[in-house]
């Protein structure tokens, strides 16, 4: 390993299948598909992780539906660090109970923490950012978030606003944090210049995360402490599934990091390091869409990309086809995402990639539960 600290992986993996349909379903998420490549975007979140923290210190936290398929993906990996969450609760209960069961075993441990389903360009820089982060972490109560400098007037995107450097040039001070803000906010913070993506990859020991949690959630952490202290005995399945439910269900933004923001850029240990390389989280078809024509991993001259075993498109632009095996032809039509599965296919404009959802919830209250 690169690095001397005793550093641990906490890899988010939940999630309903949603963005993606109808490729990714309840038990085929976003995570475990291979959407940029031949490899899913859970392994490729692992295995560039690796050369600081082996399989041995990754953990990761899914859901019921995901965990299987998750383990035969990542072989090496024990099976005592997928922890399947027996209901969502968002990413404060699932943080929290890796720094607790962390915590146990040894409370200088510097957590990261990352999204699954994030791609990640330039890997060396990717790398070398992180050596930084760790270092910052470790030296304190310090709490350390990667951001992304805006490219566009994102309204997708959380927002992270800082202040002054450190003294040692090392890092940001942290001002506060926003949730996605509208259109017109979103290009003030980007004419500012002080102004960041939240990209949610963040680092912590192992006690400043789980003090900071028994601080703001004075209800959830004695749950979460229990449920720890079972991890490793034949009732850790039994005590999870009792009282993880019973957990807030709040993100980790709202319920650590903005409370400790209010404190102040130079008494909160909030700090943010601006990230030097790549990176893109594929949130819609529409995202995929612009990712794989940037990058230029596919597209022909009318801007249409396609996935498929061929494609002939007649007075037709900027469209994504995903079709395996079977021909698709397009006229006359522009700004479309087409998606077909054994089972399912979509068509939908560009703009409403986000609204794919929309369909997700519907078939759930028509009882489609074969199709989600």
């Amino acid at each position: 390993m690169l690095n001397p600290v005793d550093f641990r992986t906490v890899i988010l993996a939940g999630g309903s299948g949603t963005r993606f349909w109808p490729r990714s379903r309840r038990a085929r998420a976003k995570q475990v598909l291979a959407l940029d490549g031949e490899r899913s975007m859970i392994q490729q979140t692992v295995e560039r992780l690796t050369p600081l923290a082996g399989l041995d210190s990754t953990w990761i936290i899914t859901n019921e539906y995901l965990a299987g398929e998750i383990a035969d993906q990542l072989p090496g990996l024990a099976a005592d660090q997928i922890l399947q969450e027996p209901v969502a609760r968002n990413t404060a209960p699932a943080c929290g109970l890796a720094a607790f069961v962390i915590e146990r075993q040894n409370p200088d441990a510097v957590l990261g923490v990352f999204p699954s389903d994030h791609v990640i360009g330039d890997e060396p820089r990717f790398l070398k950012a992180l050596q930084k982060a760790i270092s910052v972490a470790s030296a304190g109560e310090n709490i350390v978030v990667l951001g992304i400098e805006p490219a566009r007037a994102e309204t997708g995107y959380g927002y992270i606003e800082t202040g002054e450097l450190t003294r040692d040039g090392s890092a940001l001070h942290v001002r506060r944090f926003i949730e996605k803000p509208n259109q017109v906010r979103a290009e003030e913070f980007v004419a500012a210049g002080n102004y960041y993506w939240n990209s949610g990859m963040f680092l912590w020991s192992a006690r400043t995360l789980a003090n900071a949690v028994r601080e703001h959630l004075p209800e959830t952490a004695p749950l979460l402490e229990t449920i720890a202290a079972a991890y490793g005995t034949p009732r850790f399945d039994e005590v999870f599934r009792a009282l993880y439910p019973k957990c807030e269900n709040i993100s980790v933004d709202y319920a650590v990091l903005e409370p400790r923001s209010a404190k102040g850029e130079h008494t909160s240990h909030l700090y943010c390091l601006p990230a030097e390389f790549s990176w893109n989280d594929l949130g819609s078809w529409a995202s995929l869409y612009e990712y794989q024509l940037e990058t230029r991993l596919r597209g022909d001259a009318e801007g249409n990309v396609p996935e498929a075993e061929g494609h002939m498109a007649i007075d037709a632009a900027n469209n994504y086809i995903f079709s395996p095996g079977k021909f698709v032809a397009l006229v006359g039509v522009e700004n479309l995402v087409v998606v077909d599965t054994e089972d399912a296919l979509l068509i939908v404009h560009r703009d409403h990639s986000q609204d794919v959802g929309k369909i997700v919830k519907e078939l759930s209250l028509t009882g489609r539960s074969d199709l989600i």
